[in-house]
């Protein structure tokens, strides 16, 4: 049996209904919001244009409705100053790298690299995303009335020196810039360890405050001038092999977003993660070259060295807990992950 025929004038009405109805579903979509965002390098650097990515990410993810104006570091407050003026809400977000904070919550030693520890970047962001290490660091961040929502995680960060440093003996008697876990570990090796900010890792260097740095990957590093005041570059990081900054925002704000919007952030955020880590894998590979041709020279660490150090830096990293329940539980969570996958007995 054939369906009944709609009148003409019937199909004409339940067109005009429809029109009516679309700008009436437009105006229901989520109101826009508009945050602001301090990152944590510099404008113009490498990691920067990917934080332009991200924040155009979210927008485009959200049809335009959730704009974040993003601010390089320093820009809005000193970078020292981020987490409390996040947590204060002075701005919405930031990018930070949970060490700075490590030495006023111990879990963060654990959530943004482990020296001598995981060697490979997806090995430390399978741990945040499979092993339940996001739940854990979100549970370290809020007390503190912030969210964390995802890292960046990349590769090694170069060792940079004044003075030749050929194996880990040469560490003993030397000062050194090294924040987080680094700073507990290479403090064990003997390193007179100075905690300061990104951005006076160039003059310190220069003036000879230190002897040696870590600092940013290597075309960062190199962006930053590193390869006039620091003639040694060090490879493998193996006070750093892998590494995690992190997208934080007021936890306050965060609940505020509409569902749709935590998910463009967490999406954006995962997907900023894989690029600027591919983006330095291909780019480690010919900065190195432009090191040589400032007059570097590069130290290539033997693997065997490094591996006889690492009972000494899990001693320290226990020591880095400092007793504390949640860091004790992160880092366990990740000795037995490292232990799955055969890098400690």
């Amino acid at each position: 049996m054939k369906p009944p025929a709609i009148p003409r004038r019937g199909l004409l009405k339940t067109a005009l209904a429809a029109s009516a109805a679309a700008p009436l579903a437009l105006h229901a979509q989520s109101p826009a919001v508009t945050w602001r965002m301090q990152a944590l390098w510099d404008g113009g650097t490498t990691p920067q244009k990917y934080e332009e990515r991200f924040v155009a990410r979210v927008a485009e993810l959200t049809g335009g409705r959730f704009k974040i104006n993003l601010f390089a570091a320093g820009q809005i407050v000193p970078a020292a100053q981020a987490f409390d003026a996040v947590r204060g809400g002075a701005f919405e977000m930031m990018k930070t790298f949970d060490g700075y904070e490590a030495g006023k919550i111990p879990a963060f030693a654990f959530t943004s690299t482990i020296p001598f520890g995981f060697a490979e970047s997806d090995e430390y962001e399978a741990w945040f995303y499979e092993r339940g290490g996001l739940e854990l660091v979100r549970q370290a961040y809020a007390p503190a009335g912030l969210h964390y929502i995802a890292p960046t995680v990349y590769g090694q960060e170069p060792l940079h020196s004044k003075v030749p440093i050929r194996k880990i003996a040469d560490l003993a008697g030397k000062k050194g810039r090294f924040v987080g876990l680094a700073s507990t570990v290479m403090g064990a090796m003997g390193v007179a360890v100075t905690p300061l900010p990104t951005g006076e890792v160039y003059s310190a260097l220069d003036k000879g405050v230190i002897d040696m740095a870590d600092r940013g990957d290597l075309t960062a590093n190199f962006e930053a001038g590193l390869a006039e005041v620091a003639k040694f570059v060090v490879v493998p990081g193996f006070h750093q092999p892998t590494t995690a900054t992190a997208y934080v925002a007021n936890r306050g704000a965060h609940d505020r977003l509409p569902a749709e919007f935590k998910v463009a952030l967490a999406v954006a955020a995962r997907e900023v993660s894989a690029s600027l880590r591919q983006h330095i894998l291909v780019s480690d590979a010919t900065v190195l070259a432009k090191y040589a041709a400032k007059g570097c020279e590069i130290i290539r660490f033997n693997p065997a060295d490094v591996a006889a150090a690492r009972p000494k830096a899990m001693e320290a990293w226990r020591t880095a807990t400092k007793g504390d329940a949640l860091a004790t539980r992160i880092l366990d969570s990740q000795v037995a992950f490292m232990k799955e996958l055969g890098l400690l007995g």
